[in-house]
């Protein structure tokens, strides 16, 4: 039988939805035993998040105050001292799994299956190559644990209402020193979540300008969405490239995406192929973004947006 540990990604006090993701992906292994380990200074509110996870049979929590911040080199070492329990540790294909699970995987020495899609059998997944253009499924060997990161934009969250045991372990490793936290730096902001939000309306170069962009905040602000853009928005400076989708910025999933002046490179298109409705505003008809679109309209974005964002009124 297959025992996996998922690794809970978390902001040091709400777990971070990504994990009832994984939790799926590990659900579909046959006769999986899925336990959840939180490593935080204070590790009860996510732990209590955790044990309601469908699935999960036991949350085990590490807390110490090293674990105050997500840093790698520490983590690493305090998962790898539990290992020998495990078949399998997943954690997300996000920038805390991908950060992370390699260090794991290092420390173990073994190779690392990244953005795990689709679970064929313990030891055998799919997971996207040429920019999601293809399929490549890939085999561990039977004998091995399995390191691998979830890709979560496949995988829809399980359910909660469960009531998994909390159990707290100790871990005896010399964590490394050559490695501190010094600062975190982010952007305040009330929007959703890009990469969490069921809605998302994103602009591309075609806005022109970084004041032009305030287009595309005002129609997400009246529906709630969260703001994302095109590599080429970012590379113009018009946004900050954490709000980047697509092959190199953030991979997502939401039940509705606006792509708003966004010609549609395959490098953007590999960031949104699970999105439920793909809506895009486009001028040029024969932008690529209207092949993989649901509804398309081929309009100047500078007269169809206002009159959208009015409607909504």
């Amino acid at each position: 039988m297959s025992k996996v540990l998922v690794v809970a990604e978390h902001d040091g006090s709400v777990l971070n939805p990504s994990v009832a993701k994984v939790v799926a992906c590990a659900a579909s292994i046959d006769s999986a035993e899925i336990e959840v380990v939180v490593l935080a200074s204070n590790v009860g509110a996510i732990a209590q998040e955790a044990a309601q996870l469908e699935h999960v049979s036991r949350v085990l929590t590490i807390e110490r105050p090293e674990n105050d911040y997500a840093i790698a080199a520490v983590l690493a070492p305090q998962i790898v001292a539990m290992c020998s329990d495990y078949t399998h540790v997943f954690g997300p294909s996000s920038t805390y799994g991908k950060d992370v699970m390699p260090q794991v995987a290092a420390l173990l020495g073994v190779n690392q299956v990244s953005d795990i899609m689709a679970v064929i059998d313990s030891h055998t997944f799919k997971r996207p190559v040429y920019a999601g253009s293809g399929l490549a499924t890939v085999e561990t060997p039977a004998d091995s644990i399995v390191i691998g990161t979830v890709r979560i934009a496949s995988y829809s969250s399980v359910a909660e209402g469960n009531s998994a045991s909390i159990e707290s372990v100790d871990v005896a490793v010399e964590l490394p020193t050559h490695t501190r936290f010094i600062e975190l730096k982010s952007g305040a902001s009330d929007r959703p979540d890009l990469q969490t939000s069921a809605k998302v309306v994103a602009g591309g170069r075609a806005l022109g300008s970084e004041d032009n962009f305030e287009l595309i905040y005002k129609l997400a602000d009246k529906l709630g969405a969260a703001v994302g853009a095109s590599r080429a928005a970012v590379d113009a400076g018009y946004v900050p490239n954490e709000v980047q989708v697509g092959q190199t910025g953030k991979i997502i999933a939401p039940d509705l995406y606006i792509a708003i002046g966004i010609s549609g490179a395959i490098q953007h298109l590999t960031g949104i192929k699970d999105a439920g409705t793909i809506v895009a505003i486009n001028k040029d008809e024969e932008a690529p973004i209207f092949e993989v679109a649901d509804i398309g309209l081929v309009a100047d974005l500078f007269n169809a947006v206002p009159e959208l964002t009015e409607a909504l009124d």
